[in-house]
C-alpha cells in the first residue's frame, strides 16, 4: 500500500471563481479563472487529451498509472465491474459568480451522438454557502422544443431562468442533478462535486461569458442535434425536492444523495457527535 499525495490540478475555465479552493487548501490563489480543482482525475477537458489530467510526481498520468496497475490502484471488485476505468470525476469547485445554464447528455445520447459510453449524471456535496445562495433546477412547466431553441438562440436567459426552479442551499446540503436537468450551480457557492467521468456539456446561456456559445457551446453537435438532450419536462416542486437533501445534523453517518443516484456514485456523509471517536 502506497500513498501519493496530489496537489491542485485547476484547468482555466471560463466562469469566475477560486479562492474558496485555494483557502481549502492552504495554498496561493492561481487567479480568479480556476474556479475547479479536478481532483484525482482520468479525464480531460472536451476537446483537449491533456488538461483536466492528473499527473503524478513521476510525471506520468494517473490515467496511465491506473491503466498500467488497475488491481492495484482500483481492487479487484471494481476492475471486475468497470475495467481499468475510475469510472468518477471528483472536483472542487467555487462558484465567485452564477454558472451559466447549461445541461449535459445522458449516456444513451452519449453513445450514439458521441461515441462515449458515459453521460454526466452528477452531484453537488455543499461545503459553503453564503447567505441567500441557491441553484437553478429543472423546468417548472413543458417546455416546446422551438421555444427552448428560441430562448437559447436569443439568449433570452431570464426567461429560461425563469421557467426554472431555484431553490436555496445552505453548507451540508446535497443535489443530485441527473443527465438531461437544466441547472446552474449560484454564485457564492463552495461545493464538492461528484460526477461520470466526462466533460460534456450543452450550454443554454452564455452572454457574459468568456466563452464561445455558438462555435463551443453544442459539443460539435450543432444546437438543433445538442439540445435534444435536455429534459424539457416541468418538474413538480416535490420532485425537486426529492434531488435535494437538507444537512440533517446529529447522525453519524449519513448517506445524503437520494437512491436515484446510486447507479453512478455513493457518498458518505461522517459527522463526528461530542463524546464520539470516528476514525476517517
Amino acid at each position: 500500500m502506497r500513498s501519493f499525495v496530489l496537489g491542485p490540478n485547476q484547468p482555466q475555465r471560463f466562469y469566475r471563481g477560486g479562492p474558496a479552493i485555494a483557502a481549502f487548501r492552504g495554498l496561493a490563489s492561481q487567479g480568479e479563472w480556476y474556479p475547479e480543482d479536478w481532483v484525482g482525475s482520468s479525464t480531460s477537458l472536451f476537446g483537449d487529451e491533456h488538461l483536466g489530467l492528473t499527473r503524478l510526481d513521476s510525471g506520468e498520468t494517473l490515467a496511465e498509472a491506473v491503466r498500467r496497475d488497475p488491481l492495484a490502484w482500483l481492487g479487484p471488485a471494481h476492475v471486475e465491474a468497470f475495467g481499468p476505468d475510475p469510472a468518477l470525476l471528483v472536483k472542487l469547485l467555487d462558484a465567485r459568480e452564477r454558472l451559466p445554464v447549461h445541461a449535459h447528455p445522458d449516456r444513451s445520447f452519449s453513445w450514439r451522438h458521441l461515441a462515449c459510453g458515459y453521460g454526466k449524471s452528477e452531484a453537488w456535496l455543499i461545503v459553503g454557502a453564503e447567505e441567500g445562495a441557491a441553484v437553478h433546477l429543472g423546468f417548472r412547466r413543458d417546455v416546446d422544443p422551438q421555444d427552448l431553441a428560441r430562448w437559447v438562440a436569443e439568449q433570452r436567459t431570464e426567461t429560461i431562468l425563469g421557467e426554472m426552479h431555484a431553490v436555496s442551499v445552505r453548507a451540508g446540503d446535497a443535489v443530485f442533478v441527473p443527465a438531461g436537468l437544466p441547472h446552474a450551480i449560484g454564485a457564492g457557492l463552495f461545493l464538492v462535486e461528484l460526477q461520470e467521468p466526462t466533460d460534456l456539456s450543452v450550454l443554454m446561456e452564455w452572454e457574459g461569458f468568456a466563452v464561445n456559445g455558438p462555435v463551443d457551446g453544442h459539443l460539435g453537435l450543432g444546437f438543433d442535434l445538442a439540445l435534444q438532450c435536455v429534459d424539457r419536462r416541468g418538474w413538480t416542486t416535490a420532485e425537486i425536492a426529492e434531488l435535494s437533501r437538507a444537512a440533517r445534523h446529529g447522525r453519524p453517518v449519513e448517506l445524503p444523495l437520494p437512491a436515484a443516484s446510486e447507479a453512478f456514485f455513493v457518498a458518505e456523509k461522517l459527522t463526528a457527535i461530542e463524546g464520539d471517536s470516528l476514525d476517517l
